[in-house]
């Protein structure tokens, strides 16, 4: 009887032994990541100079490669955590694709010619959605690989700004969908009353390449301001430079842009100006909080 008792025992609990064995490894992660995020906010770097660090490691090479060693693991990591956030997007990426493909009616306006263009083009939205998912994980992996060169105030900002990476990321992708598609596309599919059937290929690829680019380029004014806040960017300067700025802004809105007409092409240059002054002035608050932080600790 005991025996049969035991032998039940073991096959009731057998589905939480599993769990346990399945999870232990993502717990033990969890918690090495707890005990690293507690280091970085409870010891400070060493105050270094620039040119002092570049002839310790010139002297000793051993130490480069252990930053190299390190930014490898915390690549990886990022990688594995995309490549989980792109198998969850493979759930809803059909549903994805009709979302993109809504401004023309939807995924059955589209007409494949070839046979891998389907899956090609799945695949795209897939690991873009994947992308989307992990992109908090991934910048916080970035934090974890430069934190430990950082000050404590300097990790804290980093921190803070990893929520920020997201919503930034999110508002560039809503502008072009929501402003900038329409427009294009009714240049696009009207050009000379001729009548286009869109690809999946190339109509998604158009989609997601805009959006991707538009979401990084909404990304710029936080990275300013985050460099700004660690004193690494002189903000005077950049605002100096603003007539250069505008060239290269117009340069890459010429990249971005899908077609030649300047219409679209001035759609993608106006807010990509409008971010480049408005990181300025929050680089401005940004080393002006600096300034008197320093101010206040003398």
């Amino acid at each position: 009887m005991r025996r049969f008792v035991a032998k039940l025992w073991r096959i009731l609990t057998a589905p939480f032994h599993l769990l346990a064995f399945l999870f232990k490894p993502i717990i033990r992660w969890l918690s090495h990541i707890r005990k690293e995020i507690t280091v970085l906010f409870t010891e400070e770097p060493e105050d270094e100079p620039l040119a002092d660090t570049f002839a310790k490691t010139m002297e000793n090479p051993a130490g480069l490669l252990e930053h190299l060693n390190a930014l490898r693991k915390h690549l990886l990591r990022a990688v594995v955590g995309l490549a989980i956030t792109t198998a969850v997007s493979f759930t809803f990426t059909r549903e994805l694709i009709d979302l993109l493909a809504r401004p023309i009616g939807g995924i059955a306006s589209l007409r494949a010619i070839d046979v891998t263009e389907s899956i090609g083009t799945f695949m795209r939205v897939a690991l873009l959605s994947g992308f989307s998912l992990a992109l908090p994980y991934i910048a916080f992996e970035l934090w974890l690989f430069a934190a430990p060169g950082l000050s404590r105030r300097s990790r804290f900002i980093g921190l803070l700004a990893i929520p920020a990476v997201v919503l930034f990321f999110a508002c560039g992708l809503a502008f072009a969908y929501f402003g900038m598609m329409p427009t294009a596309l009714r240049y696009l599919l009207n050009f000379m009353d001729i009548t286009t059937i869109p690809r999946p290929s190339t109509y998604i690829g158009f989609v997601t390449s805009l959006l991707f680019w538009i979401g990084l380029a909404f990304e710029f004014p936080l990275v300013i301001y985050v460099l700004a806040s660690m004193n690494i960017v002189n903000v005077k300067a950049l605002a100096n430079q603003w007539r250069l700025a505008i060239v290269v802004i117009a340069l890459m809105a010429a990249a971005i842009t899908p077609t030649v007409d300047p219409i679209n092409m001035t759609l993608v240059m106006g807010p990509l100006v409008v971010l480049f002054f408005l990181s300025i002035g929050l680089g401005y608050l940004a080393q002006r909080r600096y300034r008197s932080s320093d101010v206040k600790s003398s």
